[in-house]
């Protein structure tokens, strides 16, 4: 009996660990896979935070601290994202410092170290000469009035050309960069809807281009974040959302993205209210290819749920063209109707 009892013992001792072992396992798995669907963003960070993650523009709302300043400075990178005026404006800011700062070493030569100045004895005429001779110099003008004189007005003229060399270069690639960058321009509405479709509901918002320039491929992912209390404290949740249509092969006009509120989206059974309290945000991630560079482009947007319109619908945008061809009127992009 002793010997049957121990073998029964072993026996649900094994049972026993290997139903710890399964749990373990799916509790793994559905860790994984919620991993797998935050987008990169992080559960822990965004239960944390009830600030929205990613702008109406599309940039990333965070802040990243404690990173040295000279390390993390790409100015590549920042004259070629920032805006055209901007960039026109460093550009600009920079050739004028440049010719400033080597008119002044040309004044510390002193009067003699350029040939041909109308009034060596006025300072500020020489200043201006001199900086007139840095302009002619820097873009290898030379218009042969003013010539250096001394050594060291020499070694000047010679560091400048090197100056104007490189520095030319550089703004001509860094503006032939930006033309030929490609950057879409898509036009999401400002609200989502929550819509009737097809005896139910679907979560629908509008995007179009922004350009004149055509796109092929587009593909649409759609996320929906939410906290849930667990344990009593708050989690992120996410989830991958299903559309009706992931993706189009032609982007001429409109493209109205809906995720069908079915048994088994997220949304099944929720109220407004009761979205609004699980602080939502839906993650909108465009994918494309530029017909005329081919080349891929990108575009990101987010809705929170005061962006959310319940029991609405958008409004018609098609209007009639003559000669027959479709057109759409893009002023009623954010146009909805209540129903």
């Amino acid at each position: 009996m002793g010997a049957r009892e121990s073998r029964h013992e072993l026996v649900l001792s094994a049972q026993a660990d290997d139903a710890v072992e399964l749990a373990n396992s799916k509790a793994e798995a559905r860790s994984q896979e919620e991993l797998a669907k935050d987008l990169g963003i992080g559960t822990r960070v965004l239960a944390r935070s009830q600030a929205r993650f990613l702008n109406p523009n599309g940039s990333f709302n965070v802040v990243r601290e404690g990173l040295p300043f000279w390390r993390s400075l790409s100015l590549y990178n920042a004259l070629l994202r920032m805006p055209w005026p901007g960039f026109f404006g460093v550009v600009t800011g920079g050739y004028f410092a440049t010719n400033v700062l080597f008119a002044l070493a040309y004044v510390a030569c002193g009067p003699n170290a350029l040939q041909g100045l109308s009034d060596v004895q006025n300072p500020e005429h020489r200043f201006w000469e001199s900086f007139f001779f840095s302009v002619h110099t820097l873009a290898t003008i030379g218009y042969g009035t003013l010539s250096p004189r001394t050594y060291a007005a020499h070694v000047l003229v010679t560091i400048e050309a090197l100056v104007g060399l490189l520095g030319f270069a550089l703004a001509t690639g860094l503006l032939f960069a930006r033309f030929s960058r490609p950057n879409a321009l898509f036009l999401f509405s400002d609200n989502a809807v929550v819509a009737p479709y097809r005896g139910g509901q679907g979560l629908m918002l509008r995007v179009v281009n922004g350009r004149r320039n055509e796109l092929i491929e587009v593909e649409a992912t759609v996320s929906l974040g939410w906290l849930e209390q667990v344990d009593g404290r708050p989690v992120r949740r996410f989830e991958l959302l299903s559309l009706e249509r992931p993706k189009v092969n032609f982007f001429p006009l409109q493209w109205v993205i809906v995720h069908p509120i079915d048994t088994r989206s997220p949304l099944a059974g929720m109220s407004e209210a009761e979205l609004a309290a699980a602080h939502p945000e839906l993650f909108v991630i465009l994918n494309a290819i530029d017909e005329g560079s081919s080349q891929p482009v990108y575009a990101r947007r987010s809705y929170r749920a005061d962006e959310i319109v319940w029991n609405a619908r958008f409004a018609d945008m098609f209007v009639d063209v003559r000669g027959g061809r479709a057109g759409i009127d893009v002023r009623k992009l954010n146009e909805i109707e209540r129903l």
